[in-house]
């Protein structure tokens, strides 16, 4: 039935009765959506009722790598992970790479599909087409490092790959993450789903060969593309050797690093002290994904303080939530509290900006003194900030459950103003980038469906002034609706359902990746993709993912942007004055909506956009027969 790129197979795996079943994958849900969030949207749209409880049994968690993940295709070990978002009530996707992608393919599956709920805590093992429950009762409440020790002792195979929850998703804390090695697939609160199944990881291995269509066109493929990645003036001489966090200097000069709960951005020269410079003198090595050359991750050691030793591998979002965002200016400490994230299973961008949250409430007094529990709650303070973040993952009373679930539900709780300082859209903690400085780019974060993803339409044009597909003005508003349209389209086709490391397009090769993407796709499966093709199959699971939302209740109005955002401009900096005013959002939406073919008042597609991208079901759904 297939040539190449895929098994034909979906694992169903039902925690409550312990069965699994192998159910064929159709043909034409593999030529429509190609595979990784394309499969994990177009299933859990087919699949989960509309307004159930997240942490509910009835909620899914769809794991789906893509065609191109297990094969010699560079940067290709990515999976996407997805179920109803308990942080934000929207659906809820989030990426990772490492090893474990590449295993689910050798052990023979196209993807794994999870439902109900075990009676006490489990774990999976997934070898070559089998699946065994085991208990994993005395691995609960473990760290996800220690977690995966003790699975490979039990097993007695040191080489199975694994994606746990630590105690985070045990505790249902909104903000928990899943982690495979040290790879999270961090953020709308996916391990919290695990958790609520009694699921406390994941294991795979697998020894099988993934197929290829036609490997002359294969390699040939991947010459263009291993030529894009040389000849990248960043890539390589840059990126490799220095990873995300090389944009704490970028970002800081441009007067877009948020600052103290973006209060202070632009106001002083952060990579003074967690710049490139700085974070250099403790690294110690960095780390590839499978089937990757590049090898952007950084390992950091901390050489003093009374978390001397501990070993963090922090992106650039990370020295943001953990450093720029809560005050902290040791690069050391920020390592220590984001390895601290990843152990206990919590994602660092939530968890550091509701640390952020925290510290400005009390600096407002909105937060009452008998609430500081006799911690120091002042911007900067390093103990203050791994102490929080302990309390959120175990969801201590006091702090800890006021925190756990997101700065949304934390200023409900609390009232008064403190709603104007959550940086959230839709629930989700604003990523590294102050978009009171990139139009564009804040207009994504205001209609990505899963909320403020910076990886659902990063604008490259406007953080990075690439000319692709034009040269654009990033405190202009003019054309940003059909711009962040266009980001978000072709970085869901190639690289979230292809699957390929999304730093492809933001670094490598962002004016052939379109192309490329199609080439390798009908070498791989020996279907023949278009660039057109892979342009409709992002713009479709767009369309698709934004109904599953509308069918939950989600509308224009929460395609909005913080209060922050939209009525305090920045202070200082070479992006003095930005602001994104109300006014200035509704004209970009509505651009947005007429060019994306949706209605502007209720944000939803219309009929005939829905029909036009082969969707009838969410046609008949939104607008009856």
């Amino acid at each position: 039935m297939f040539a190449g790129g895929y098994w034909g197979k979906i694992l169903r795996v039902n925690l409550t009765n312990k069965t699994y079943a192998v159910e064929e994958l159709p043909r034409e849900t593999a030529n429509q959506f190609l595979g990784g969030m394309g499969f994990a949207v177009h299933y859990l749209y087919k699949e989960l009722t509309p307004g159930i409880d997240p942490l509910s049994p009835e909620n899914k968690l769809a794991v789906f790598p893509g065609p191109f993940t297990g094969t010699n295709v560079p940067c290709s070990s990515r999976i996407a992970f997805a179920a109803k978002s308990p942080l934000t009530g929207a659906l809820g996707v989030a990426l990772s790479g490492g090893y474990f992608p590449a295993e689910l393919k050798f052990a023979g599956f196209d993807g794994i599909i999870v439902e109900g709920k075990a009676e006490k805590p489990t774990y999976i093992f997934i070898q070559d087409g089998k699946v065994l429950f085991r208990n994993a009762q005395r691995m609960w409440g473990s760290t996800t490092s220690d977690c995966q020790v003790m699975i490979k002792h039990d097993l007695g195979d040191q080489n199975v790959r694994i994606a746990c929850i630590g105690p985070a998703g045990e505790k249902l804390s909104h903000m928990a993450c899943i982690i495979n090695e040290r790879r999270a697939a961090g953020r709308k609160g996916l391990g919290a789903v695990m958790g609520s199944k009694n699921l406390k990881a994941i294991v795979v291995r697998g020894n099988q060969q993934v197929p290829i269509s036609n490997a002359e066109a294969l390699k040939e493929a991947r010459s263009t593309m291993a030529k894009a990645m040389k000849a990248s003036p960043v890539l390589y001489p840059q990126f490799s050797k220095l990873g995300t966090a090389m944009v704490v200097d970028h970002l800081s000069a441009m007067g877009m690093l948020p600052m103290n709960n973006w209060s202070e951005t632009g106001t002083a020269p952060v990579e003074e002290n967690i710049g490139v410079a700085k974070q250099e003198e403790l690294k110690v090595g960095k780390e590839h994904c499978h089937s990757c050359p590049v090898g952007c991750t950084q390992q950091l050691i901390t050489r003093k303080g009374p978390r001397a030793g501990i070993l963090g591998e922090p992106e650039y979002e990370s020295f943001y939530s953990l450093g720029s965002t809560t005050g902290v200016s040791d690069v050391g400490e920020i390592s220590a509290s984001d390895r601290l994230c990843d152990e206990l299973g919590l994602d660092t961008m939530s968890a550091g900006v509701c640390v952020g949250f925290a510290m400005e409430l009390a600096q407002k007094g909105l937060l009452p003194k008998e609430q500081h529990e006799g911690l120091d709650l002042s911007f900067g303070n390093a103990t203050t900030q791994y102490e929080l973040i302990r309390r959120m993952a175990l969801r201590e009373p006091g702090l800890g459950e006021l925190l756990t679930n997101g700065t949304r539900q934390a200023a409900k709780k609390l009232g008064g103003e403190a709603w104007k300082y959550a940086m959230h859209v839709k629930g989700l903690e604003l990523p590294a980038y102050d978009v009171r400085g990139a139009m564009a780019h804040g207009l994504n974060y205001a209609t990505s469906f899963t909320g403020a993803d910076h990886n659902r339409g990063y604008a490259i044009q406007e953080i990075f002034s690439v000319p692709v597909p034009y040269p654009v003005d990033k405190d202009s508003i003019e054309g940003k609706g059909a711009l962040t349209k266009w980001n978000q389209d072709i970085g869901t086709g190639t690289c979230d359902c292809a699957t390929i490391c999304a730093f492809m397009l933001t670094i490598a090769m962002p004016d052939t990746i379109v192309e490329c993407t199609a080439a390798m796709a009908t070498a791989l499966t020996g279907v023949t993709f278009t660039a057109d093709d892979v342009w409709r199959i992002g713009e479709r699971v767009n369309n698709l993912a934004k109904a599953f939302n509308c069918r939950e209740g989600f509308s224009r109005k929460e395609d909005t942007l913080p209060w922050r955002v939209m009525h305090e401009p920045l202070k200082a900096g070479l992006s003095k004055g930005g602001v994104i005013s109300p006014e200035k959002l509704d004209t970009m939406l509505d651009e947005y909506y007429t060019v994306r073919g949706w209605d502007k008042t209720t944000s939803a597609p219309t009929k005939e956009t829905l029909l036009a991208l082969n969707l009838p079901e969410a046609a008949r759904d939104l607008y009856g027969a």
